[in-house]
């Protein structure tokens, strides 16, 4: 039953990749090129060709043509996310889509194919996406600066202020005299968490209450007005009515929100920037190229037809 499984998704592979696998590669190996940091070093400048070769070991070979492994970890990243997540049970399928691959390439140069219309055509057009994207990422890369990062940082704390938050634990019933009850309880010494373990309803319950710090607004408005008008260390003497029942609120702790630290939040601000970045270049080249939106507009009217004169008579 796994055998027939395998070979399904092996056709699968087959048929999705088929008709695009050089093209994924040789743009693998563009993206690798672009990233010195994982560029190992060629045997001409090494001498350590044995090295190499073990570290970027051949997997098959066609006509003389090594396939390195490589090429089968480029081939996989071109593949839909679902299959890449299984492509360790799939190695041998793999591989033989790359042979298959190498063969119909090899087959193709053959006839000519790389001279042909259709092949240069779409050469040019996939020339320009990879001219485009590499062009975008080098001048994100030039331009996106830490000074940049810190700008867009200090406006996300201008923003975002710190604001007041609380640390509670409460107690939820349904009936309000079951939470009446509960306060004279604790009028009386009763332990909070203990309570709140015995008969709240709440999925805090179990936790002794405990709701951890929040801010305004997060809670219901009941519920989030009645605590944040408390006293540190005080519960509420009367049941706070919400949606979900009766609350008994007791507040242990109320300070100011801490601000996130920048290496947290350098991921999205990068992205933030670089977007800015981007709109940034898209209006300086508009400013130097002549650009005519068509779409929408009035097309000029045809020439009328000439008039022909009947001279068969």
């Amino acid at each position: 039953m796994l055998s027939k499984s395998l070979a399904a998704v092996a056709l699968l592979i087959g048929t999705l990749c088929a008709v695009q696998p050089a093209l994924a590669q040789d743009s693998a190996s563009e993206t690798d090129s672009e990233a010195p940091s994982t560029e190992a070093p060629s045997s001409e400048a090494t001498g350590d060709a044995p090295a190499e070769a073990a570290q970027d070991p051949v997997v098959a070979r066609v006509d003389g043509q090594d396939i390195l492994q490589s090429d089968l970890i480029a081939f996989i990243q071109t593949l839909p996310p679902q299959l890449q997540g299984q492509a360790q049970f799939l190695m041998p399928q793999l591989v033989e889509q790359l042979v298959n691959n190498a063969l119909v390439t090899n087959a193709g140069r053959m006839a000519d194919m790389a001279e042909d219309a259709e092949v240069r055509a779409r050469i040019e057009e996939i020339e320009g996406i990879v001219i485009r994207q590499v062009f975008l990422q080098r001048t994100i890369d030039a331009r996106v600066t830490e000074e940049k990062v810190q700008a867009a940082y200090d406006g996300y704390l201008m923003e975002n202020p710190p604001e007041p938050e609380i640390v509670a634990r409460h107690i939820l019933v349904e009936e309000e005299d079951a939470a009446k009850a509960l306060i004279v309880e604790l009028d009386g010494g009763a332990d909070f968490a203990e309570l709140a373990k015995e008969h709240s309803t709440g999925p805090s319950g179990p936790d002794g209450g405990q709701l951890g710090a929040f801010v305004k607004g997060v809670m219901v408005p009941e519920f989030s007005d009645a605590a944040f008008a408390m006293e540190v260390g005080s519960y509420s003497k009367e049941p706070v009515k919400t949606q979900f029942g009766y609350h008994i609120i007791l507040v242990e702790e109320q300070r100011m929100t801490e601000p996130p630290s920048l290496e947290s939040l350098e991921p999205q601000l990068r992205e933030q920037v670089s977007q800015d970045v981007i709109r940034e270049l898209y209006a300086e080249l508009r400013e130097r190229a002549e650009v005519e939106i068509l779409l929408g507009q009035p097309q000029p009217a045809a020439d009328p037809a000439p008039d022909t004169e009947d001279t068969s008579q």
